[in-house]
């Protein structure tokens, strides 16, 4: 049973994340229920690596003295799993926004797109998209796109040690994705639709690996949070 003195001194806590939750949503949900179950009004609580709201997943949270890890775990690489949708673009590269562009699929094959992803293995270059929480003159990107402004984005590098399509069905992609820091799978998608002379956009994604970390031994927030009432009944018999 874990004690406050564990949550100070530093605890990774492994999060499966909902979807629509915001990351800092699951940092803020467990750093009040620490709170509380300690009767406490400060702990450090921080997470290593952003999740978009429509994406679920591994989130690595750590607590105490472990939050000067972050950086350390959020340059580690990571592990993906989701769908892509051929022939439709948005302007979000996902399901935040509507389809704004239809493409032709006709010419595209099973072996063409399992031809097409080899390219994408290796350093490659890629653009954010522009619904993104990347700071430019101290906006972010995504104020800058909810607003209608254009703004110039700096392609950056980034390593993909692994890509495969998983299933194909339809339109509809199954894929996996092993990557670097930095990496978006949003522009994967829309790049990945341009590559084959048509459109493609995020429909599903799932964060399932971060280094050693797997989402198989994560805990959703509602679990953590029984666990914890677990814990504080049990420190009051003490």
């Amino acid at each position: 049973m874990k004690t406050l003195e564990d949550f100070k001194s530093g605890q990774v806590l492994l999060i499966d994340k909902p979807l629509h939750w915001t990351s800092f949503q699951a940092v803020n949900k467990l750093r009040w229920a620490i709170r509380k179950a300690f009767s406490v009004k400060k702990i450090k609580v921080g997470h290593a690596g952003t999740l978009d709201p429509l994406a679920t997943g591994l989130l690595v949270i750590c607590t105490g003295k472990m939050t000067k890890q972050i950086n350390t775990f959020q340059g580690q690489e990571k592990e993906y799993t989701g769908t892509f949708v051929l022939g439709s673009t948005t302007p979000s590269y996902d399901l935040e926004t509507e389809i704004n562009a239809s493409f032709p699929t006709d010419h595209i094959t099973e072996a063409i797109i399992h031809q097409t992803a080899k390219q994408f293995v290796g350093t490659i270059e890629q653009f954010p998209p522009v619904f993104s929480a990347i700071k430019k003159d101290g906006k972010r990107l995504y104020e800058f796109a909810r607003a209608g402004e254009n703004v110039e984005i700096k392609s950056r590098q980034v390593e993909i040690s692994e890509f495969e399509i998983t299933k194909i069905t339809g339109l509809e992609l199954k894929f996996r994705v092993v990557c670097s820091k930095g990496t978006y799978i949003r522009s994967l998608a829309h790049d990945f639709g341009k590559a084959l002379n048509s459109g493609a956009h995020l429909s599903e994604l799932r964060r399932t690996r971060i280094g050693d970390f797997k989402v198989e031994n994560a805990l959703t927030p509602e679990d953590f949070l029984a666990k914890l009432s677990l814990n504080k009944q049990f420190n009051k018999g003490l």
